[in-house]
């Protein structure tokens, strides 16, 4: 069996489209960090996006547990052009697409960005290879909420839109294992 604990990065206080932009997080809350740090196993190995909101909550909660080199592999979805824009922004420049890629989350793509499957497969794939080149470690992944979110479908065998339903506040921590080839899900959004 191996456990993976999926944590969501510190808060960067944005309001606007944060995908492959390198926003710091405001880790300013160290009573938070130690509640997190502590919630986690001693013996897993961490590993994080290599974009600096993700490494850094990623060197904060880690402690002396062993940090595996952070990976671009981990980082959050590519959103292209709506990179840095926000809500509203994107709705004016992009409609349909804007609404669709939200409703119908799968092969669409933002503009010059990824598709939620592509990044699910990047994802997916970058996972499969750690747990595979450490078992039988367990994990600690310190990366962004739609690498949680596709995590999610995955071991909760549920679409795209209903993984995205999920609420993912940041220091969440959410929690699946994979034994004999099958993942399971367990608690989603938990905040310690």
């Amino acid at each position: 069996m191996t456990h993976v604990w999926l944590v969501r990065h510190g808060p960067t206080h944005e309001k606007a489209f944060t995908g492959w932009r390198d926003v710091p997080a405001d880790l300013s809350d160290a009573a938070q960090i130690e509640r997190v740090s502590a919630y986690l196993p001693r013996d897993a190995l961490v590993i994080s996006s290599d974009l600096k909101r993700a490494h850094d909550t990623a060197t904060a909660i880690g402690g002396d547990r062993k940090r595996l080199p952070s990976c671009p592999a981990l980082r959050e979805l590519n959103f292209g052009h709506w990179d840095g824009l926000t809500f509203d922004a994107v709705s004016e420049r992009d409609p349909i697409l804007s609404r669709q890629y939200w409703e119908e989350p799968g092969d669409l793509r933002a503009p010059d960005g990824e598709s939620w499957n592509d990044a699910a497969a990047r994802f997916g794939t970058r996972l499969d290879t750690l747990i595979a080149d450490h078992r039988p470690a367990h994990l600690v992944v310190v990366a962004h909420m739609g690498v949680i979110m596709t995590q999610i479908q995955r071991a909760g065998s549920m679409s795209a839109y209903a993984a995205m339903g999920h609420q993912i506040d940041n220091y969440s921590t959410t929690d699946m294992r994979l034994v004999d080839g099958h993942w399971t899900l367990g608690v989603i959004n938990h905040v310690p």
